[in-house]
């Protein structure tokens, strides 16, 4: 195989790692400069991106996009929108946008396409209301008051986030005040325990299953599925009535019809969806049913917005571009391997194991598109969770620690909590998110923490011993992400900037991110186990 240019070979490349090379300011020093801060907040979409304590200037920014620019961001891009293969290892497209298009939008794909997605957008929201409305039944008559969505990874951590964010969204249909909305809950480990867990706070005679595979083939799922139809077997179902309780959500549906799905509950996807990406489609099935079909289309009209700036936004002011470029200046140039997501909202606190599968799952490749190996590193190590509690854990390492840790704080701006003192509760976790940036960005000298000390009347002996143990660095590069509110359309919004930034850093690394081999190799090795 011909040698092909490495990303490391780029001018670009080679002018950042100069640049990186270099003694900089210290993040003390730039946040002095009010007009570099103000130039680096940017707004769009009911979102704010506040990157100014990240660790660059600019000239960093400059030979960032000039980075962008000779890795032909913008051809890539192109092709992403006009359905290209850009699923290399696959040969397939990656049409994941064209679940949130509407005809006549700014991009738009094929017409067969755009009349299949928008088919099954209807048939599986419709369904959402007929649920919510109390229309469909089960074995005993009676209408459903709980869904159980069965599934794992794509088909889980997307409508699971989602539905955690946006539980508390007030529905544009006009809901019977007589009539409570079915509750909706979330299996996807396969040990037993997760399943009984949840069921045995249900009532069979009202429980309806999900049961989301894209091959509908996986094994957990199938296990938690069969599981499922025992749990209402036992419990007074007749076997002909079975299928009242079951909901299948798969690209095979043939082999969902073979297994005895009932043709109207059974609802498609397809093989160019990878699972990340996929909460767009009727694996949004669950978050439709939480929220309504109004709600759910504002959702999809927030990442559709998204979509259109990702497009055609200027990259100096592109939201996922620089988002995804700052990234690879914090990752490959400044070392910082790990990069942390800590959300100032309990109703995101579900967001940081989504955004796992979506980066790590997407970039966590080794090789490029021609199989050659990587001279960069890709994907971080993404972790953390919500940041009001990772004050009191892991906090500590990410101020005084030795590994340097790029971090994303995610906020909302207002909250509508109806708790009596909810507003008193928000301010507190904006000030923490507010000063916790500032913190490691500011840390604070030996001399400013001796001072300090003696202030508070210890002895210079005394300073002079601990003054060490109560100094902080600071010059940790952290972005603020806010949201104006939480609504559907700010979610869908969050959910694409990050869909994009991913594709944009694969985009530089030259690898595949829609692909996901490595996932398959302990699976096949438990099935040989198994066969023994």
């Amino acid at each position: 195989m011909k040698p092909v240019k490495s990303v490391k070979s780029l001018h670009a490349w080679s002018a950042l790692e100069a640049l990186s090379e270099r003694e900089m300011p210290h993040l003390r020093e730039l946040l002095n400069d009010r007009d570099r801060t103000q130039s680096l907040v940017l707004k769009g979409m009911g979102l704010e991106l506040d990157f100014s304590c990240q660790r660059i200037t600019a000239e960093v920014m400059h030979g960032l996009q000039a980075l962008a620019k000779e890795s032909d961001l913008a051809k890539q891009i192109k092709l992403l929108f006009q359905g290209a293969s850009v699923n290399t290892s696959e040969q397939r497209a990656a049409l994941h946008p064209a679940l949130r298009s509407l005809e006549g939008d700014p991009v738009s794909w094929s017409q067969d396409i755009t009349r299949n997605v928008t088919t099954e957008l209807n048939r599986f929201c419709t369904f959402a209301e007929e649920i919510r409305h109390q229309k469909l039944t089960g074995f005993s008559g009676q209408a459903f008051t709980d869904v159980v969505n069965l599934g794992i990874g794509g088909s889980d951590l997307g409508p699971r986030m989602c539905v955690q964010a946006l539980s508390n969204t007030p529905s544009s249909s006009q809901e019977p005040s007589s009539k409570r909305l079915p509750r909706v809950h979330f299996v996807s480990n396969v040990d037993a325990w997760a399943l009984y867990k949840v069921v045995r706070e249900l009532n069979p005679k009202t429980t309806l299953f999900i049961v989301q595979s894209k091959t509908f083939s996986t094994q957990e799922t199938l296990l938690l599925a069969s599981s499922a139809k025992e749990w209402l077997l036992q419990n007074g179902c007749p076997p002909d009535q079975l299928s009242l309780h079951l909901v299948a959500v798969t690209a095979n549906t043939s082999l969902a019809r073979e297994s005895g799905y009932r043709e109207n509950q059974i609802f498609k996807f397809w093989d160019w969806v990878g699972g990340r990406y996929s909460v767009w489609s009727a694996i949004g099935l669950p978050l439709a049913i939480a929220i309504g079909e109004d709600q759910f289309k504002e959702f999809l009209a927030g990442a559709r917005a998204m979509d259109d700036h990702f497009v055609h936004a200027p990259w100096e002011q592109n939201l996922p571009v620089l988002l995804a470029l700052i990234g690879i200046w914090n990752n490959n140039f400044l070392k910082a391997s790990t990069h942390n997501v800590a959300p100032y909202s309990y109703l995101l606190s579900h967001f940081t194991p989504y955004l796992q599968q979506l980066e790590m799952e997407s970039n966590g490749k080794g090789v490029d598109h021609h199989m050659q190996a990587l001279e960069v590193n890709s994907s971080p190590i993404v972790w953390g969770g919500l940041g009001i509690d990772g004050q009191h854990a892991y906090f500590q390492l990410l101020h005084q620690g030795s590994h340097l840790v790029s971090v994303d704080f995610i906020g909302l701006k207002t909250d509508s909590c109806p708790l009596s003192h909810a507003q008193a509760h928000h301010a507190c976790l904006v000030l923490n998110m507010k000063a916790q940036a500032k913190a490691l960005a500011l840390g604070r000298s030996l001399e400013d923490t001796s001072k300090e000390l003696m202030l508070s009347g210890l002895s210079e002996t005394e300073v002079a011993q601990i003054a060490g143990h109560r100094t902080f660095r600071g010059n940790s590069p952290s972005t603020s992400i806010w949201l104006d509110e939480m609504t559907p359309k700010t979610l869908g919004a969050l959910m694409v900037l990050y869909e994009h930034k991913v594709f944009t850093q694969a985009a530089i690394w030259s690898i595949n991110p829609f692909d996901q081999w490595g996932v398959e190799l302990g699976k096949k090795i438990a099935q040989q186990l198994q066969e023994r």
